[in-house]
């Protein structure tokens, strides 16, 4: 199945591009892992101006209230760039967790930066140390603040996990479709960031040589690039397929959303194998922006419900 985006997705799509290209992202990434949110806080600035921060927002706290696949739009774009900071939490989830909370003014306008946790699935509130609000919800549909506590590595350095618990007065949202909302929008910024490696590795293939020939010459390197390009175009529309799903309310919905998180994860991963072995040994390095992406990889595959939770689900649903 093949999904056509309109002009304005476009257009929005292009903007976003722009926007990024612009800025000095990786260097944002770095600054954010070693505790200097600056940089990043202007790149989410940016976002803010583009509407990014408002897409998921109702539109009487001034937000977009866009149908999720604008949503799968911004996200692979962000995934692309490999954006610091808690990406699918705020701009995905948290306005679903909010409800009727005027909090989600300041959410839209990108004033206000959110983490969440939810458990079973989310267990630690990424980058709380950055928001200024961390929601925790629980399965049963019922949402708090948090207060956040000790401070866990994650495989991703530019990721700061945290422990969080509940302090203060509940209200109930649909957390059920927070969660989908929140695997979705993992899923769209990993066939984004599995783009950008495929993009690298093609354009290093170009310019490496190997026995007198540049390596992407070599058929077995075609193959495997190839390889990534068609699993790519295979998760695409199954994260489409599952917006479409979420914005029909579709009795399928964890079915669809489940397809494409896995697919998703596993195209990423392709990806990464793929670019680390057609760099080389340069690919190991922390200082090649390589590594940024090949991290972000690793931490967003099981965030959100790793791929055996989801395979499980999908499973479930056609049982």
């Amino acid at each position: 199945m093949k999904f056509d985006l309109d002009e304005q997705q476009r257009d929005f799509a292009a903007s976003i591009d722009a926007a990024l290209s612009a800025a000095d992202v990786p260097g944002a990434v770095r600054a954010w892992a070693s505790g200097d949110t600056a940089p990043g806080r202007k790149i989410w600035a940016r976002l803010a101006d583009l509407g990014v921060t408002a897409l998921a927002v109702p539109e009487k706290f001034d937000g977009l209230d866009a149908h999720p696949s604008d949503l799968v739009v911004a996200l692979e774009r962000l995934g692309r760039w490999c954006v610091p900071g808690p990406v699918t939490e705020s701009v995905a989830v948290a306005p679903i967790l909010l409800a009727d909370d005027e909090r989600n003014a300041a959410l839209a306008a990108g004033e206000l930066i959110v983490s969440v946790v939810l458990r079973p699935q989310v267990p630690r509130a990424v980058d709380a140390d950055a928001a200024g609000l961390v929601l925790a919800a629980e399965a049963d549909g019922w949402v708090s603040e948090a207060h956040v506590g000790d401070r866990h590595e994650s495989v991703d350095p530019s990721r700061h996990l945290f422990d969080a618990e509940a302090v203060c007065d509940a209200w109930q949202a649909d957390v059920a479709r927070a969660y989908e909302f929140g695997a979705l929008a993992t899923a769209a910024q990993l066939v984004g960031a599995g783009q950008a490696l495929l993009d690298a590795a093609v354009d290093y293939a170009k310019q490496r040589a190997q026995f007198g020939r540049v390596i992407g010459s070599y058929q077995a390197i075609k193959h495997k690039l190839a390889d990534v390009h068609i699993a790519l175009e295979l998760a695409r529309p199954l994260v489409y397929g599952a917006a479409l799903s979420l914005a029909d309310h579709s009795p399928d919905t964890a079915r669809d959303v489940s397809a494409a998180k896995a697919a998703a994860s596993d195209a990423a991963l392709l990806a990464a194998r793929s670019a680390l072995q057609t760099h080389g040994a340069i690919g190991f390095t922390a200082e090649h922006d390589l590594s940024l992406w090949l991290l972000r990889v690793q931490a967003l595959r099981p965030a959100w419900g790793d791929p055996a939770t989801h395979r499980r689900r999908v499973l479930e649903a056609l049982a």
